[in-house]
């Protein structure tokens, strides 16, 4: 059966651009974990470092989890939000920020080591750029990978699951596609680097989600992690699962059942106006669902409906599969 975890910042106040100081109030992080924890189904959650964990508090936060049976699934470091990374973090052309952040990087690390959590999703939201002739492309994405080389290969005993997103907060993020991503990660030669797949950044990327999962697994096994949301392929609006592309996602999981992914299914969502928890156990009960239905009998029947090739006939089969 498949593992659910949530990002515990979308149970939280959440904000954008136009409402800085957000849509709805501030939860003591305690809270916040209850509520995680009374969502069926979910085992464990994320923690975005500075806004969920930092050195300071880690002894706190992981008794909260223990508290209530939830496993630390990952840490986000908080490679995005602080003013210092405005022009670049990891591949900034400030070689002093670039040590700030690798520094971080490492704290990150020892955070995860001491909650028991075996993954570091890495999104340098804020390596990238935004206008033609800005970044010496060659050069930063050179220091990109070389950071992220160096903390993997301190620390073999956590996987490094590098998130991609085509554009926000930059135009042009570095690590924007599922393919090169999977270069980059392969380009470290190190076993405990790979992907994790957002499904919404990779809608706005154009791609198939199945597809990249495929891709992913076939060279080298590297999707390391997935977010689930959904949008309408335009931005990454962090929606319900399912709320959208209903049938992407059956395709999804059926591929990540068909390469024996293990990793975690691990809601990412942004419900500004609606109930957090809500929304959060709508997503996974969707998932659940899908993955319920996915029977050996069922399992084989996409099979030779792949064999076939006939849209009609894979039409008709979801339509009576999951709609009657």
């Amino acid at each position: 059966m498949s593992k659910y975890s949530i990002i515990l910042g979308n149970l939280g106040n959440t904000c954008d651009r136009f409402l800085s100081s957000g849509y709805k109030d501030e939860v003591p992080k305690a809270e916040l974990i209850k509520q995680a924890a009374e969502i069926e189904g979910v085992e464990g959650v994320e923690l975005v470092g500075t806004w969920d964990v930092a050195p300071e508090n880690v002894e706190e936060v992981g008794d909260l989890l223990d508290k209530y049976g939830l496993k630390c699934v990952s840490i986000i470091p908080d490679h995005f939000s602080q003013k210092r990374w405005g022009k670049g973090c990891l591949a900034s052309k400030d070689s002093e920020i670039r040590k700030q952040a690798l520094d971080y990087t490492f704290a990150c690390v020892e955070m995860a080591r001491k909650l028991n959590c075996k993954t570091l999703n890495i999104w340098p939201g804020q390596d990238g750029y935004d206008y033609t002739l800005q970044s010496n492309l060659v050069q930063e994405r050179a220091w990109l990978k070389d950071a992220i080389q160096s903390v993997a290969a301190s620390a073999p005993d956590i996987r490094f699951a590098l998130e991609y997103k085509p554009k926000e907060p930059r135009n042009f993020s570095f690590m924007a596609r599922a393919s090169d991503t999977l270069l980059l990660a392969k380009e470290t030669k190190l076993d405990n680097v790979g992907v994790c797949i957002d499904t919404g950044h990779a809608f706005v990327a154009g791609e198939n989600v199945a597809e990249s999962i495929v891709i992913l697994q076939e060279y080298g096994r590297k999707l390391f992690h997935m977010h689930f949301n959904d949008n309408y392929g335009t931005w990454d609006d962090d929606m319900i699962v399912g709320s959208v592309h209903f049938p992407r996602f059956i395709e999804m999981l059926f591929w990540l059942k068909e390469t024996k992914y293990d990793g975690w299914l691990s809601m990412d969502q942004y419900p500004y106006r609606e109930d957090g928890q809500g929304a959060l156990r709508e997503s996974v009960e969707f998932l659940q669902m899908i993955d319920e239905k996915l029977s050996d009998q069922v399992m084989q029947e996409i099979r030779d409906l792949l064999v076939k090739g006939n849209a009609v006939e894979s039409q008709r089969w979801i339509r009576k599969t999951f709609f009657k």
